[in-house]
């Protein structure tokens, strides 16, 4: 479902830069697993239309108590196994920041956002209503 929603984002627009959103995206050894499958799948439709990488903003989101610090501590490893699991040295630069805050209120810009996943998110839908 992912990879068809990537696909048709990115042959659609093209753009020039990603933005990906990951709300509730945790503190542990999978923050990183969604943001590099939708990485691979955009430089590998990049290579087949011979388009340039763009350029990937990613927003990781949790609530404040989230341990963002070892988040941002595990960047460089995050960068150095993507760079070498995709195998190409034309991948376009990553830029990556936390957003601590509550998505029952509004965390970013107007048209900021390209991509939003979130994977945790369904057992607090019942919470929207109340």
């Amino acid at each position: 479902m992912i990879e068809e929603a990537i696909t048709t984002l990115y042959c659609n627009t093209l753009p020039r830069n990603l933005a990906i959103a990951d709300l509730g995206c945790s503190s542990g050894p999978n923050t990183f697993f969604v943001v590099t499958q939708i990485i691979k799948f955009v430089e590998t439709l990049s290579q087949q239309l011979n388009r340039p990488s763009p350029e990937y903003q990613v927003l990781l989101n949790d609530l404040p108590a989230n341990d963002f610090n070892s988040i941002f501590k595990s960047i460089p490893t995050f960068k150095h196994e993507l760079y070498n699991e995709i195998q190409a040295n034309k991948i376009g630069p990553c830029f990556i920041s936390g957003v601590p805050g509550s998505f029952y209120g509004r965390l970013f810009p107007t048209r900021s956002l390209h991509f939003v996943h979130s994977s945790y998110s369904l057992h607090w839908l019942s919470q929207v209503f109340s």
